[in-house]
């Protein structure tokens, strides 16, 4: 080994003690384990470009997925439209999502799932109550700390800023967290300390005994699990009469991954072009996998399913595994859709156990529909790392999730931040 590298290899491990000194004492995660990296991924500025563009992209993107849901209840586009993403849920809950006072109302915080490919990167979903906010934050801050060389993509305070920008008003705020979301916890507690030393009145509390009042509530609690949150009907209520900000918004329609599907459908393009405009339905193309609605309506005998051309699910259960390139997932609202419970991909099951995730999928539609998607395999990428077996640094061969996280500011632009 060369005297530089002797160098580096000493830098690294000053950079590895530096983290593990930095980190919180009360963790980030509950019940997880980490390996540090003596440096943050590197990314080349024509990707980073398309990831600051993104956030707008979604915005549009969400913005019109609420204007199409809301004519679809009206009735100037089709009712299937809101009968899909209403499916499964209780009537209350639909109720909330089409309040007048809050037909407006958005998410304030987008993070798209990303996995970075050949040519670019492929979301695979959104996520509008994302965990990771906390740990961002740490990272971001600590990392832009220990080089001046590295130019951490929203600086060390960003997190910060644009998590304080999702409530924006002068009262206090509220993190309400649920015990179905207990794992966060630690990095909502340290995250709202950290807003505590920046001069900002952010507490956290546990959703189930809540009590609110006239504070800000930053929602961390998932709408399937409302019947666990006593206080959720008054949580609303106080939103909705608009003594408190709430966000985000009791949307259930808002977090399916079902728009994915809808986005493709043939029959709504137009509708897409008009209210995105043209040239961001063509952009957020490109990233978005082709995607399909898992209905079991049976099709006239001359109709194919788009792209597969095969005249009903029950043909996909044969294909091969060479075939079978695609993703199988939960829709949304039910504890399976979200930390990639519910995911089946194709290629790496036996072909019963795909045979089966369809049938499982067709039984579903009525009540949790599922979604299926173009599997978009990403790119391997090599990235240094300490391991605490051996006591050395070693190289990580991987596929990248990327989770860029975009806060919508009090002017309305999203703002970006990046894990």
């Amino acid at each position: 080994m060369s005297s530089r590298d002797l160098s580096r290899e000493g830098q690294a491990e000053e950079r590895i003690t530096a983290l593990r000194e930095a980190f919180p004492p009360g963790g980030l995660f509950a019940h997880k384990h980490w390996n540090y990296s003596p440096e943050p991924l590197a990314l080349d500025r024509k990707l980073v470009s398309e990831l600051e563009k993104l956030g707008h992209r979604l915005y549009v993107f969400q913005r019109a997925a609420n204007e199409i849901y809301h004519r679809s209840v009206n009735g100037s586009l089709p009712s299937w439209i809101a009968g899909y993403l209403d499916a499964g849920k209780p009537a209350r809950l639909i109720e909330h999502g089409r309040s007048r006072k809050l037909r407006d109302a958005m998410p304030r915080v987008i993070r798209p799932d990303l996995i970075l490919t050949e040519d670019g990167f492929s979301i695979t979903e959104l996520d509008n109550l994302p965990g990771g906010i906390g740990l961002t934050a740490w990272l971001n801050e600590t990392y832009a700390g220990l080089s001046k060389e590295w130019q951490v993509i929203g600086g060390a305070d960003g997190m910060f800023e644009g998590f304080q920008d999702v409530l924006p008003g002068d009262a206090g705020k509220d993190i309400v967290v649920s015990e179905e979301s207990s794992d966060y916890r630690p990095e909502m507690d340290w995250l709202a300390a950290r807003l505590r030393e920046r001069g900002a009145d952010w507490k956290t509390e546990c959703a189930e005994d809540y009590v609110p009042g006239g504070r800000d509530v930053y929602r961390f609690y998932e709408l399937f699990d409302l019947e666990n949150v006593p206080p959720a009907e008054a949580i609303f209520a106080g939103a909705e009469s608009g003594s408190f900000e709430l966000s985000p918004p009791y949307k259930a329609f808002l977090e399916e991954k079902l728009w994915a599907g809808l986005f493709w459908m043939a029959p709504l393009r137009e509708v897409w072009k008009q209210t995105l405009r043209s040239n961001q339905f063509k952009a957020l193309q490109r990233h978005f996998p082709f995607s399909w609605i898992v209905d079991p309506t049976p099709l006239p005998q001359h109709a194919v399913l788009p792209r597969i051309e095969v005249n009903s699910w029950e043909q996909l259960k044969h294909f091969s595994q060479r075939e079978r390139e695609l993703v199988l997932k939960i829709s949304g609202f039910s504890e399976l859709a979200w930390g990639s419970r519910s995911v089946k991909i194709g290629d790496d099951l036996p072909q019963v156990e795909w045979a089966e995730s369809i049938d499982r999928a067709l039984a579903d539609f009525g009540t949790n529909p599922w979604v299926m998607q173009e599997f978009k395999k990403g790119r391997v990428v090599e990235h240094p790392y300490w391991d605490e077996g051996s006591g050395s640094m070693q190289i990580m061969r991987g596929r990248v999730r990327l989770c860029p996280y975009y806060f919508l500011n009090p002017g309305g632009k999203p703002t970006t931040r990046l894990s």
